[in-house]
């Protein structure tokens, strides 16, 4: 694949700037980083201070573009939790070195994340093979590239002859729509957007049965977490309240405030909304998630990307980088 930005560069780069840890432990105020158009139950409690009240620091919410972008934040010490980071650059920045620990399972959203072919092309599964020659924005390093590996070795397709281009997924859609790509590939609204001008090879389900994954997680700096661990524990709890009120019957009310947080109008929310899956502190803390699959789908994501040549090398183990403490204290009810 020809990339107008390397993988490689984004790994040196990360490899090279130590997390800043906390000076004492006693904060007046965190930086978390969230996705824009990517509503989920927890920007109620985002919009209503709940979490400051909880935390008794100030909240600062900062709007990123990609996963690879919150892991150099963390890095540099700006932000000290990212919610709703991708699992490839996750990935990418763990392997590199930078000390970075999942502690929670934000959201499993298989629809909502997926690559769109031109519709003037009509290529579809049966004739994948045709996107050899083409050119495809596809923002590198993130789940959306992860998938578009992954379909692109299912079907058989050479990336090696294609023009990969490093697009966020909000560029990629505006490039899309002006006919300036042949495939794109990214998430949430921007996707909507691509499925204007095109049709996707695989749906949801079709991924989940080849085994491709496609959930965010809270991440955080490890030293972060070791510094201050009641406060982590209070942010996934107030996380797991919004999602167990939103579970239970109160989506309808919570609408508004998450739209606003999000930026987006409340119908096009409820349809993202509606391909996410939220889950519970129990669900995650089961043998699917923290209790040994996180840590393996951590590994073969790893693996993977090493065998396509986009990274140099993976972790022998991602157990590390995986961790329910947090978790485990939330559902103790500390």
């Amino acid at each position: 694949m020809k990339f107008t930005k390397t993988l490689s560069a984004v790994t040196t780069g990360l490899a090279l700037i130590a997390p800043t840890a906390m000076a004492d432990g006693h904060l007046d105020e965190i930086t978390v980083a969230y996705f824009l158009e990517w509503p989920t139950p927890n920007q109620f409690a985002q919009a209503t201070q709940a979490y400051e009240e909880a935390l008794g620091v100030k909240v600062n919410w900062v709007a990123f573009d990609a996963g690879t972008a919150m892991s150099a934040a963390m890095a540099s010490g700006d932000v000290q939790i990212s919610f709703s980071q991708g699992i490839p650059p996750f990935v990418v920045a763990a392997s590199a070195g930078q000390d970075l620990q999942v502690v929670d399972v934000a959201v499993s959203y298989s629809e909502n994340d997926n690559c769109v072919v031109r519709e003037e092309l009509e290529i579809d599964a049966a004739s994948a093979k045709e996107l050899e020659g083409k050119e495809v924005g596809v923002p590198i390093g993130t789940a959306a590239h992860y998938g578009f590996l992954k379909q692109m070795d299912h079907f058989g397709v050479d990336t090696s002859t294609m023009k990969v281009v490093d697009m966020a997924p909000p560029d990629g859609a505006a490039a899309f729509a002006n006919g300036e790509l042949d495939m794109v590939c990214g998430w949430g609204g921007a996707l909507r957007r691509m499925k204007e001008h095109g049709n996707v090879l695989l749906t949801g389900a079709e991924k989940e049965e080849l085994g491709i994954k496609v959930f965010d997680a809270t991440v955080i700096p490890t030293s972060f977490g070791e510094e201050n661990p009641e406060l982590v524990t209070k942010f996934l709890a107030v996380t797991a309240e919004m999602n167990a009120r939103y579970a239970a019957g109160e989506a309808d009310a919570m609408m508004p405030m998450i739209a606003k947080e999000a930026g987006m109008d409340e119908e096009a929310t409820k349809a993202t909304l509606a391909g996410f899956v939220f889950p519970s502190v129990d669900e995650q803390l089961s043998d699917a998630w923290f209790g040994g699959g996180l840590q393996t789908f951590l590994k073969e994501v790893g693996d993977f990307f090493v065998e396509q040549g986009t990274i140099p090398a993976a972790r022998d183990s991602y157990d590390s980088a995986a961790n329910g403490s947090f978790l485990e204290a939330v559902a103790a009810g500390n």
